[in-house]
């Protein structure tokens, strides 16, 4: 690894641009936005989406894709910045391992990136059970606001798969006097990448709007029915000092030494699934071509980048790059890998709906044979679609230094997409959900339980109708039914609960059996994780 300061003078930054932490990582001043002296040359960089067709339980390598195409990028001699999220340590001590990709194609130093990483996710749990325990004091101190105990919607948080705290009872064994949850009342925790907070520091653009969201937060409703805030509770202030750190950008670098902004880490399933607006705003003012990875498939990360953040970052696409692997469209296809080509077909056209320009990257594992390989290139071609085969994990940029070049052609030959949402902000909040299930996933219908149906309807009265909607789906199918492959059509989404993140500015709607705390798997990751006895961390 390169010393922090030589990845910092990549990019022009001077030494009161940053903080450094450690001999290989950084923070970076929100002065960099205010900078006259970026962009360097006077014009911003260009945001090429890094999404995926439907992946199976452990990933397609997209992550490996973009950072390979971050690498190779600086190959064909463009100045080029990734922008990634941090990993949480769920996945990385349950299924899917870490999140800073792998082999020559890898962000670094990657265990403390998968690990405490600068304590980000820390900040973020922190303040979000502050806000946790604020509710609970208020109510046990007789409840000025006149919270309705029973509608009380703030959980707690935890960065760690723990299916055992999904839905638990607070101040069990005390009497209860019906003016707080004394006497046992039921709630629960939701994984650190689902916090609110986690997509409120995501999509803030600085601290001032930071302070204006966590403002806004919704933890409940008076008995007379009025929205109860963070700003009731006089909790802002103290959330926004263990923020104060975390608000800040992490700047690192991949192995090849291209440099990587790595912040924030919503999941696309649960959350909007991209990194820091403020990476991304920093990003494209930093170097010409910004790679950005956005969270599983097209109809999850790509879709709430288009229709959520966008909106917050101002920053639309230049070109969006399809990852694909053999593995992931025979699994599409029942075991036939020609039967999974409607699933990358309709990813390819999630994508031209947005209006983006699309190239498709084949991720290339030791296991896929040539012929395969070259099926799927072929059927690309078919479509007119450019592809290329992509070995990052093996080469690193001069595995993707095709892919890049291929990239910069699409941008340069459509140096203005036009790029649309894929629904507007006035439609109402069901019409959202619907045009998002018809367009984007290909349902036939969208069913609403009746509380979701009364909730979208109080978000409503209470001024919450323009907010887009996050939808929290499985990742595993374009349908909410894991086990539906394929790309089928005329199914029913079916949408059993939705609730109001006010601060971050969307509504989520979760989307079946979908759960907003994962468990561990049979045989976790963590079984094989350790510390040798020079003190180096194995197994991560």
């Amino acid at each position: 690894m390169l010393p922090i300061e030589e990845i910092a003078s990549k990019l022009a930054l001077a030494p009161a641009h940053y903080e450094s932490i450690g001999a290989n990582g950084a923070k970076l001043s929100l002065g960099v936005l205010a900078d006259a002296a970026f962009p360097v040359n006077g014009k911003l960089g260009k945001l090429i989406l890094v999404t995926a067709t439907t992946p199976t339980a452990h990933g397609e390598g997209k992550t490996v894709v973009a950072i390979g195409l971050a690498e190779g990028l600086q190959r064909v001699g463009r100045k080029s910045i990734l922008t990634s999220r941090e990993p949480s340590q769920g996945p990385v001590f349950g299924l899917k391992g870490g999140g800073t990709g792998g082999g020559l194609a890898q962000v670094e130093p990657s265990q403390k990136i998968n690990l405490h990483f600068h304590g980000d996710f820390h900040a973020i749990t922190a303040a979000h059970n502050l806000l946790a325990a604020m509710v609970d004091a208020h109510l046990f101190h007789g409840n000025p606001l006149d919270l309705d105990p029973a509608q009380i919607t703030w959980p707690r948080t935890l960065d760690m798969n723990d299916r055992a705290l999904r839905h638990i009872a607070v101040s069990l064994g005390a009497k209860s006097d019906g003016a707080n949850r004394e006497g046992g009342r039921e709630t629960g925790f939701v994984i650190t990448a689902a916090s609110e907070i986690m997509a409120i520091l995501g999509l803030s653009s600085g601290r001032a709007d930071l302070r204006r969201r966590l403002d806004a937060i919704v933890i409940g409703v008076t008995r007379s029915g009025r929205p109860v805030t963070a700003s009731d509770l006089d909790a802002t202030g103290a959330m926004m000092a263990l923020l104060n750190d975390a608000i800040l950008p992490n700047l690192v670098q991949t192995t090849e030494g291209t440099p990587a902004l790595v912040h924030t880490g919503p999941f696309a399933n649960i959350a909007h699934g991209t990194c820091s607006v403020l990476s991304q705003q920093m990003a494209i003012r930093l170097a010409g071509y910004v790679v950005n990875e956005v969270g599983f498939a097209s109809e999850l990360g790509a879709e709430k980048y288009f229709d959520i953040v966008m909106r917050a970052s101002g920053i639309p696409p230049a070109a969006a790059v399809l990852v694909t692997t053999v593995q992931s469209l025979t699994a599409q296809g029942e075991g036939s890998l020609a039967a999974g080509f409607p699933n990358l077909d309709h990813h390819i056209r999630n994508l031209q709906r947005f209006g983006v320009p699309v190239v498709v990257a084949i991720n290339r594992f030791p296991a896929d044979l040539p012929e395969e390989l070259e099926a799927v290139a072929a059927h690309c071609r078919r479509q007119g679609i450019a592809c290329s085969i992509v070995e990052a994990f093996a080469k690193g940029g001069l595995g993707a230094a095709d892919l890049a070049e291929k990239v910069v052609a699409a941008i340069e030959a459509n140096p203005s997409p036009g790029i649309q949402p894929a629904y507007s902000l006035d439609d109402t909040l069901e019409e959202k959900i619907r045009k998002i299930a018809t367009k984007v996933y290909g349902a036939g219908d969208v069913a609403l339980s009746d509380s979701a149906r009364t909730r979208l309807k109080r978000y409503g009265e209470w001024g919450f109708a323009r907010l887009p909607v996050c939808i929290a789906k499985t990742q595993y199918s374009l349908s909410d039914d894991p086990k539906r492959m394929g790309a089928t059509t005329g199914w029913t989404l079916n949408i059993t609960d939705v609730s109001l993140s006010a601060g971050a500015g969307f509504v989520v709607a979760i989307s079946g059996n979908m759960m907003l705390m994962p468990g561990l798997p049979r045989v976790p990751r963590a079984q094989a994780i350790d510390v040798d006895s020079d003190g180096n961390i194995t197994g991560v």
